[in-house]
Formats: C-alpha cells, structure tokens, sequence
C-alpha cells in the first residue's frame, strides 16, 4: 500500500493492540479470568471539541461515533467490528484477517448494515506503513 487510507489502518492496529494487550491482562483477584473488550470501528466526518467549565470533557459529536458505538455494541469479545465503510477502506492492505459477518445485522437508528470483523494479521503479509 501507498499510505492511502493510512489512518484507518492506525485505528485498526490501535484496536488490535488493544485486544492483544488485554488477553494478556491479569486479573489478580480473579485467576483464571480472561478479562474481554469489544471494539468498534465506522469511518466518516466527525465534529470534536471541549464541552464543560467545571469538569471539561473532550468530546465527539456525530453521526460517524453514533455508528462506531454501533458496532462496538453489536460486536463480539476479542474482535473489532468493523462497518462497510470502513472495510472498503482497508480492503485493500490484504494484511488483515478481515471476515464478513454474515448476512446483514439490524443496527438500531440505521437498519440493515453489511458488517465485518477483523481478528488479527495475515501471516507473511506487508502491514501499512504508518506515521
């Protein structure tokens, strides 16, 4: 790859350190625990800022983080859920162990949305290169 798109393959190896770094957690009071995360991704135009004066909070506004949320919350452990938008977008990196869903799931303020979860890296395979 060109670096095209690189942003999204920073999102996408961010989420899978994630995940890999959290199969690695040890939860000390519970042994024998596998603490678990979902994770969600959607591409698109977003709005940020700072919102509060006594307690600030940095923010994200929009439809796109409406839709990450999504698929974050119809997804499944140890796997990023990923939208056909941003799938089109990392298609072409062949790095990513990426599979269709299947069929279509009923995302709540959307309708029908064709999904996919990425589990990891294609042994052998150039990652992106990013900044």
């Amino acid at each position: 790859s060109s670096g095209i798109n690189a942003e999204y393959g920073e999102i996408t190896e961010a989420a899978l350190a994630l995940i890999q770094g959290t199969s690695k957690f040890k939860v000390r009071h519970k042994p024998g625990y596998q603490l678990q995360i979902r994770v969600g991704i959607h591409s698109g135009p977003c709005c940020a800022g700072v919102v509060g004066k006594l307690m600030p909070r940095y923010c994200l506004f929009g439809d796109t983080i409406n839709t990450a949320s999504r698929m974050e919350s119809n997804g499944q452990a140890m796997k990023v859920h990923m939208s056909q938008c941003t799938y089109d977008l990392l298609k072409d990196y062949e790095c990513y162990n990426i599979s269709e869903r299947g069929g279509t799931i009923d995302v709540k303020g959307k309708g029908a949305m064709k999904t996919y979860f990425c589990e990891g890296f294609q042994d052998g395979k150039k990652r992106p290169q990013l900044v």
